[in-house]
């Protein structure tokens, strides 16, 4: 059965430039990272996708790495997104985790970069990508070539913005100057790991995105499931994503009755908002102007369309957002990989 996108899909999404481009992306992304070609199938791929773009979510992020194995997550969402008019979609990928064997398999030189971007768009059989990014910085390779490769990829016209992700304040400001210097693409986004439980990027990359008019789009807003009524106990299982990806650091260094005050006590604060503590989470994500975009990833329709609601409320109050700060107060915290 051919799909039909519903008439009324751009009625009630919000959405926002991304920085000082013309680009705009919806306030709710979607994201295929360990979901989508990983431990969820084609079918529940397809109702989230077709779901997404009915809610007018517009902005679909993917990297060569994504998936079980590597890549399928391309694979699996190319053939789905075919399904969709491509001039009202944002398709994004990145490259920089290690992809396949080799010194040529991940980093960023400008080998590896421009060799996953051609990878990656035949495995979604597109031409091109809305947005590239270098998904993480490289010590050791020079951010000329890095951001050289990038430029490279808009000129050729594999990719019509250019973006970084998980870099430091600093590593994005010389980002900046390196392209400014060589009349290069701009950096149109960056992509930072941000939510209540992580909030480095406040003091360290804002200030420097603000400073550039460059767009910022969060990823992990619910901290891999933490900021979800999951774990309100504050007991999290080793084997959980939430001890063993990005939050790791958080749950490591907040004992168990620590982990229970915060997360039940940000419940509590959501409960009066009207909404769920996810909901909460990504609505407290967006509400710095600053922010474009909360990436999100979805395992059901419902799970997907809970979060979306979240934009029914986004606004807080000055006693709201002093009560988070203070169950969730902007720390430097390493982040755990």
């Amino acid at each position: 059965m051919s799909y039909l996108p519903a008439e009324n899909r751009y009625d009630q999404m919000i959405y926002r430039r991304c920085g000082r481009s013309g680009l705009m992306l919806p306030a709710v992304s979607l994201g295929a990272w360990q979901t989508f070609g990983g431990y969820k199938d084609e079918q529940v791929a397809r109702e989230c996708i077709l779901r997404a773009f009915d809610l007018g979510i517009t902005h679909f992020d993917f990297a060569n790495n994504y998936g079980t194995p590597p890549g399928n997550a391309e694979l699996v969402c190319g053939q789905i997104l075919r399904e969709l008019p491509r001039d009202e979609i944002i398709l994004s990928s990145k490259a920089g985790y290690r992809m396949w064997p080799g010194p040529y398999g991940e980093w960023g030189s400008r080998k590896y970069l421009i060799a996953s971007c051609d990878q990656s768009l035949k495995r979604m059989g597109v031409e091109y990508f809305d947005l590239f990014y270098s998904h993480r910085p490289d010590p050791d390779t020079p951010l000329d070539e890095t951001l050289g490769a990038l430029d490279t990829l808009v000129k050729q016209g594999k990719a019509l913005y250019a973006g970084v992700s998980s870099y430091s304040g600093a590593q994005f400001a010389d980002s900046v100057q390196t392209v400014t210097r060589h009349d290069w693409a701009p950096i149109t986004i960056h992509q930072p790991y941000y939510n209540m439980l992580h909030r480095n990027i406040e003091w360290d990359l804002l200030p420097q995105t603000r400073r550039f008019g460059t767009g910022v789009i969060a990823f992990a807003a619910l901290a891999s499931g933490l900021l979800t009524d999951k774990f309100l106990s504050g007991e999290i299982p080793t084997s959980s994503r939430a001890a063993t990806i990005w939050p790791k650091g958080w749950v490591q260094s907040h004992p168990l009755e620590q982990r229970r005050k915060t997360l039940s006590g940000l419940n509590d604060i959501a409960q009066r908002r009207g909404q769920s503590l996810a909901q909460m989470a990504i609505a407290w994500t967006l509400r710095l102007p600053g922010i474009t975009s909360a990436l999100i990833g979805a395992s059901s329709v419902k799970q997907l369309e809970d979060n979306v609601a979240s934009l029914k409320n986004l606004d807080f109050s000055k006693e709201e957002l002093e009560q988070i700060d203070a169950l969730a107060p902007k720390e430097f915290d390493e982040v755990g990989r």
